[in-house]
């Protein structure tokens, strides 16, 4: 599956930051990694960390899947509202999924100092405004939810988002203190860096043909028939799992991104704030560290890369009429656009546990806007997981749930 069209900024930005052999022998683990994007990356991570042999293949080379498509917003607040996630899954869970969303920012902060990341995490505030009137209500509503359990937030009415930030034609919004962005694309491959010299062993263009399942160890057996012995394997392949389990667990969406030419001077007043509004599919804009604006939104079913790849020039459009009603003067210059896919769940929660058909096995699956910081709380629950113990999160995480 081409998870991207042919031009995201952030491959063409970092170009080749590093290059990895391909498998070329059988090898042995206690953990196999199945997928080198960001998710793949903090979970070698923390696999690294907590003492394992641990072995990372990628079928491409890395990182050149979604993880070179994301726009690299970190948010703790998940597509489906807190106050509607209550209704689907109880306030337990859904407070305890939106309050570790907000830990992970402060664990990529965290984790991006101790390597010492280039990557440059940021720290941000996230606008959340009402696009239509009718909207208010709800955004309202979510609003008081938030701030009930504990989410540093303010509610800006139309005047005070025009004030503050110089948009038009919105009815109000939340301000929420949480929020960050950071290059994911390098970011992953720092990772990496950092715990090869721990010991991790990387592999890209090293696909997966099948896995021989046996007592308390499988044997991976790569598309060259090198075979890789591991006392377990976890996938972090992201949408691709669509290919690999046969139920109807994700709908596959395409997502559109447009970034403008350098003008560090036009949006000076978001550059430390993340922008989204009420609109189905939203829009969504932040500011990158050279000063460019990236804009995204569009979302329509993903049939395939073809497809989604010849409507680039309309969803342009699109995305910019939309940036167009709240900065009805401000002239946009495109430099580069481009497509991705991403999963959307029917409760907007990642997939992360076990799966009945896979043994010795686990999944970390994090799907819609919060792909990043779904994969940080992977991190503490496959932690957990390999010492057979469970997490709060598993039973709201888990598949056929």
């Amino acid at each position: 599956m081409d998870l991207k069209s042919n031009e995201p900024f952030w491959l063409l930005k970092n170009g080749l930051i590093a290059s990895y052999p391909s498998l070329k022998s059988d090898q042995e683990c206690d953990v196999l990694i199945i997928g080198g994007g960001i998710t793949g990356s903090l979970i070698a991570h923390q696999m690294v960390e907590d003492g394992y042999k641990t072995m990372l293949i990628d079928k491409r080379e890395l990182c050149n899947g979604s993880t070179s498509a994301t726009t690299s917003m970190l948010q703790y607040e998940i597509d489906v509202p807190l106050y509607e996630l209550i209704g689907k899954i109880g306030m337990k869970g859904a407070v305890a999924s939106y309050k570790a969303c907000s830990d992970a920012i402060d664990i990529i902060d965290k984790l991006s100092k101790k390597i010492r990341s280039g990557a440059g995490f940021k720290r941000k505030k996230s606008l959340y405004f009402a696009s239509k009137k009718k909207d208010v209500e709800w955004l309202k509503k979510e609003y008081e939810a938030r701030k009930r359990f504990g989410f540093e937030v303010k509610w800006l009415s139309d005047k005070q988002v025009a004030e503050q930030f110089g948009f038009e034609n919105t009815y109000g919004g939340i301000l929420s203190k949480q929020g960050g962005s950071i290059d994911a694309f390098q970011f992953a491959h720092e990772l990496c860096k950092h715990n090869i010299k721990k010991g991790l062993e990387v592999f890209d263009k090293t696909e997966l043909q099948k896995v021989e399942y046996h007592k308390g160890f499988n044997v991976a057996v790569t598309a060259e028939g090198f075979r890789i012995r591991s006392k377990k394997i976890i996938y972090c392949i992201g949408y691709e799992s669509k290919n690999l389990l046969k139920e109807n667990f994700v709908n596959l969406k395409s997502t559109y991104a447009v970034v403008s030419e350098i003008d560090k001077d036009k949006f000076k007043n978001i550059t430390s704030t993340l922008v989204w509004n009420t609109d189905d599919p939203y829009l969504y804009m932040r500011t990158t560290d050279d000063g460019r604006i990236l804009i995204g939104g569009g979302d329509e079913d993903f049939y395939d890369a073809e497809k989604r790849d010849a409507l680039l020039n309309k969803k342009e459009k699109e995305i910019l009429k939309g940036l167009r009603k709240i900065k009805p003067d401000y002239h946009f210059y495109s430099d580069f656009v481009w497509a991705g896919t991403f999963g959307e769940t029917k409760d907007g929660l990642p997939y992360i546990g076990e799966h009945k058909k896979f043994r010795n096995s686990y999944f970390v699956l994090g799907f819609g806007g919060n792909g990043i910081t779904f994969s940080v709380t992977g991190m503490e629950m496959a932690s957990l997981f390999m010492k057979n113990k469970k997490h709060l999160l598993s039973r709201y995480f888990k598949f056929g749930r």
